[in-house]
C-alpha cells in the first residue's frame, strides 16, 4: 500500500505570497492535519539548527508557521537539536521570540540526559536516545534536505538519526564504517609503498594510523571512491567496499527505528524542505552555493516515503557544476543519481530508505500530491509515484 506525500513546488504561478513556499508549507501542514492531532500533546519539533556561520538552515519563517499550527491545535511545542547547535542557535536567527517556542537541547545541557537501548550492530552495543525527544508525545521531524559527505544525502532520516542520539552514540555511528576491515598490513609491509598509497589520494582520505605504524586509516567522508589508491596498493592490501560506506546509513535507519519506537505511529509527521541544497551537512558551520536546484517541500506521515520522494525528485536534476567546491571531484559515471556523482557510487542515497523499509518504518511506494491540486494527485503523482528502476 502506498503512502501519501504532500508536495509544494518552489515554482510560482504568479507573483503572489500565496505562491511562495511558506504558504505552501501552510497547506502541507493543513493536509497533514497537524492541528487536529496535537491537542494536549508535548510536541518535539526536531531540527538541525546548524553551527557557526551557516545560513542554509531552515529559515525561522518556516519554523514559526509549524510552531503556530501546533499552538493553534492545542499542543505544546518545543524545537530541539543537539546541545552545541542549540547553544548558539540565536546567531542564526533561532530564538524563542523568532520561532515562537522554547529551544531545548535534546540530550540536556551536558549531553547526559538520555535513555539507553541495547541493540548490537557492528561495533555498537548500546544506543543513547536524547531524553527530551524520548519524553515528547508527538514528533515533527522538520528537516533541511542537502548533501552529506558520509551518507551522500541528509533529510528526515539523518536529522532524526544523528540529532536524536547523544554525542557518544553519534560518534559510534560514524565508527561503524571502520568495523569491516579494509586494510591488511601483511600484504604491504613496505613503508615506502604505504606512503605512495597515502599520497595517491588527492583528497587526503588516507593517513598513517596514529597507533600502529604499519596500518593505514581511511577517512570515509571525503572519499569519493575514485580508485586511485587501489592502483597503487599491492593486491589484497586495501579494499574500498560498499559495505563500509553503507554501514553508516544502516546505522541511521536503526537509530530512527529506536527513536520512533517511543512514539505512537499516529503521532509523527515528517517534512523535508529541499531548498538551498548544499554539498555537505549544515553541521559544517558554513554555507556555499547550492549544487542542485530547489525541489520544494515534501510532507508525509511516512518517513520512508517522504525521503524517497525527495530523492526521486532530485534524481533527474543536473548538478550545478560551477557551484561544486574545487576540493570536490564530480564523477559523471559514478551513478544515476546526482548525489552519487557528487559523493561517489557507494554513497547511494537510497540505502537508508531501503533499510528503513526492511525494518518496517514505512514504504517506498508513494503518491505525490501537489497541494496546489487538492482534488487529485495530478500529473506529478503520475510522474514520480512508485520507484525508479534500480533504486
Amino acid at each position: 500500500m502506498s503512502a501519501t506525500v504532500f508536495f509544494g513546488s518552489p515554482r510560482q504561478k504568479a507573483l503572489s505570497a500565496d505562491q511562495t513556499l511558506p504558504a505552501k508549507l501552510d497547506r502541507i501542514v493543513e493536509r497533514l492535519r497537524i492541528r487536529d492531532r496535537v491537542r494536549g500533546e508535548l510536541v518535539a519539533i526536531k531540527m538541525h539548527l546548524g553551527f557557526h556561520i551557516g545560513y542554509s538552515v531552515i529559515h525561522p519563517v518556516f519554523v514559526r508557521r509549524v510552531v503556530q499550527a501546533v499552538k493553534e491545535g492545542g499542543g505544546t511545542p518545543f524545537v530541539t537539536d543537539s546541545p552545541g547547535a542549540c547553544f548558539d542557535a540565536y546567531t542564526r536567527g533561532y530564538t524563542q521570540e523568532t520561532v515562537g517556542c522554547p529551544i531545548i537541547p535534546n540530550q540536556g545541557a551536558n549531553e547526559r540526559y538520555a535513555y539507553t537501548v541495547s541493540r548490537p550492530f557492528k561495533s555498537i552495543q548500546e544506543w543513547h536516545i536524547g531524553g527530551h525527544l524520548h519524553d515528547a508525545t508527538f514528533l515533527v521531524d522538520l528537516a533541511h534536505a542537502k548533501g552529506h559527505p558520509t551518507c551522500g544525502f541528509g533529510g528526515v532520516f539523518k536529522n532524526l538519526a544523528l540529532g536524536g542520539m547523544a554525542g557518544a552514540t553519534r560518534g559510534a555511528m560514524h565508527d561503524v564504517m571502520h568495523y569491516d576491515r579494509y586494510w591488511f598490513a601483511d600484504k604491504c609491509p613496505d613503508a615506502e609503498t604505504r606512503q605512495r598509497i597515502i599520497e595517491s589520494c588527492p583528497f587526503g582520505c588516507l593517513v598513517a594510523d596514529k597507533e600502529k605504524e604499519d596500518e593505514v586509516h581511511l577517512h570515509f567522508d571525503p572519499c569519493n571512491q575514485c580508485g586511485r589508491c587501489l592502483k597503487v596498493a599491492p593486491e589484497g592490501s586495501l579494499f574500498v567496499r560498499p559495505e563500509n560506506f553503507h554501514a553508516f546509513q544502516e546505522a541511521m535507519a536503526l537509530a530512527v527505528q529506536m527513536v520512533l519506537a517511543t512514539f505512537d505511529r499516529s503521532k509523527m509527521v515528517f517534512i523535508n524542505i529541499a531548498t538551498q541544497i548544499t554539498p555537505v551537512c549544515d553541521c559544517f558551520g558554513f554555507t556555499g552555493p547550492a549544487v542542485l536546484p530547489d525541489a520544494g517541500i515534501f510532507g508525509s506521515d511516512d518517513p520512508v516515503a517522504c525521503e524517497q520522494a525527495v530523492l526521486d525528485a532530485l534524481s533527474d536534476k543536473k548538478l550545478i557544476l560551477e557551484n561544486v567546491p574545487d576540493s570536490m571531484e564530480v564523477q559523471p559515471d559514478a551513478g544515476s543519481h546526482p548525489i552519487e556523482q557528487l559523493h561517489g557510487p557507494y554513497k547511494d542515497p537510497y540505502v537508508v530508505v531501503r533499510k528503513a523499509e526492511e525494518l518496517g518504518l514505512g514504504t517506498r511506494e508513494y503518491t505525490l500530491v501537489d497541494v496546489e491540486e487538492p482534488e487529485a494527485a495530478g500529473s506529478l503523482a503520475d510522474q514520480t509515484s512508485g520507484l525508479s528502476a534500480g533504486q
